[in-house]
């Protein structure tokens, strides 16, 4: 059967999906939710970043991540009344609040709420590190490491692909 795949940060584009605002009943009504339920956490109004032209948001992760996950959570809203059940739904990143909703092991409040206050973790942290992806096993990637003071395995994505992660130089 279907699956429903919420992405993780990185999925984000300047007016995403702004042709569903004011024109998609279930999304508008969906995403009306969760934006009364990220009100509290966000310093910005879902629908005039999706709508707006304003790209300096793409920059801020604690409005990023909880945009996405409103996108997707409204996304899964419309397939389902359209007929399309999921079979399972994954997530990636914050992707995974957004599943967990959907599937409901978390109410709509405690995914916004956990989403809002992930992101301001994450905001906190920004420049104390970076990540890359390499096109390497994780095996030859854990040969080349010693070279790299501070830097260690951040994910294992595939086989011939690992994340690494450490200090910003």
């Amino acid at each position: 059967g279907p699956v429903f795949v919420f992405p993780g940060q990185g999925a984000q584009s300047v007016r995403m999906a702004a042709g569903l605002v004011g024109r998609t009943p279930v999304f508008d009504a969906r995403l009306a939710e969760c934006r009364r339920a990220l009100a509290p956490y966000l310093d910005v109004d879902v629908v005039s970043v999706l709508t707006g032209d304003d790209e300096s948001w793409l920059e801020r992760v604690e409005v990023v991540q909880p945009v996405l996950w409103a996108v997707g959570v409204a996304l899964a809203a419309v397939w389902q009344h359209a007929g399309v059940s999921p079979a399972a739904v994954i997530g990636h990143s914050q992707g995974e609040i957004g599943a967990a909703c959907v599937a409901g092991i978390l109410s709509l409040e405690d995914a916004a709420r956990t989403v809002a206050l992930r992101s301001r973790a994450l905001a906190v942290l920004r420049g104390t590190g970076t990540m890359a992806s390499v096109d390497l096993s994780a095996d030859a990637v854990a040969e080349r490491l010693p070279a790299f003071p501070g830097v260690g395995v951040a994910a294992v994505n595939g086989p011939s692909t690992v994340v690494v992660s450490g200090p910003p130089q």
